[in-house]
């Protein structure tokens, strides 16, 4: 095996880890931070809150409906139960009768919408409820799909890393920490393969004696341009 065709292998090793370890990465962010289950606990908060608000508006006219009526109870017990003779004080009996009755409408209609807009709450919560079932039992699934995918990937990950292993333990120190440099000051790309009498990293027309250098088992061939180890399979 040529020097130059080890690192062609390393290359390509690294490369699949480097795609594995970013699918990972997207798969462990997806489960981990999930928007839509996040906008569908959100939304059901919000609807049980709502519902929890017009009920407590649809109890408070209830109590101030019960406490009107009771009043106009009371006073009415006063105008007819024979207590009260004066006719001006009977007079102002009625007057204030009449008044409550007045409040007690408007409390009735203030009752009346209250319920319409608890029923409507409820509704919406419901409606909320349902869809964050559904959309939790959808994830459910898929996210079953992505579980297994990164067992898969960590699986393959744990092989990859053994390949990688194999490979820069035959190799020379001084090559793999050239490999390391140039791979970091390459974006991660430290060889170039040597396609119609090229560098097909950056294009640049390679001599004779370059590309001759890139074929042979024991020579290292850098692109002049670029400075990427060159490898003509």
């Amino acid at each position: 095996m040529s020097i130059a065709f080890g690192i062609y292998r390393l290359q390509q090793t690294d490369i699949q880890i480097e795609q594995v370890e970013n699918r990972l990465a997207q798969i462990r962010q997806t489960l981990e931070n999930d928007a839509e289950a996040r906008q569908a606990n959100s939304r059901l908060a919000e609807t049980k809150e709502n519902w929890h608000k017009a009920e407590q508006r649809l109890r408070q006219y209830e109590a101030e409906a019960e406490s009107q009526r009771l009043k106009i109870e009371q006073h009415e017990a006063s105008l007819y139960g024979g207590t009260v003779q004066n006719p001006k004080e009977l007079q102002d009996l009625q007057n204030e009768i009449a008044a409550l009755k007045r409040q007690l409408a408007a409390l009735e209609d203030k009752q009346l919408q209250a319920m319409l807009e608890c029923e409507e709450a409820e509704r919406e919560y419901a409606s909320a409820q349902a869809a964050r079932e559904v959309t939790l039992a959808r994830l459910g699934a898929q996210n079953k799909g992505l579980n297994d995918e990164l067992v898969s990937l960590e699986r393959d990950l744990q092989r990859l890393y053994a390949e990688r292993q194999a490979i820069t333990t035959a190799m020379p120190a001084n090559l793999l920490t050239q490999y390391e440099n140039l791979r970091q000051s390459r974006h991660g790309r430290a060889l170039a393969t040597v396609s119609d009498n090229s560098c097909d990293a950056c294009g640049t027309t390679l001599t004779a004696a370059i590309q001759q250098a890139a074929r042979s088992p024991a020579q290292i061939a850098f692109c002049p341009t670029c400075g990427r180890i060159l490898y003509a399979g």
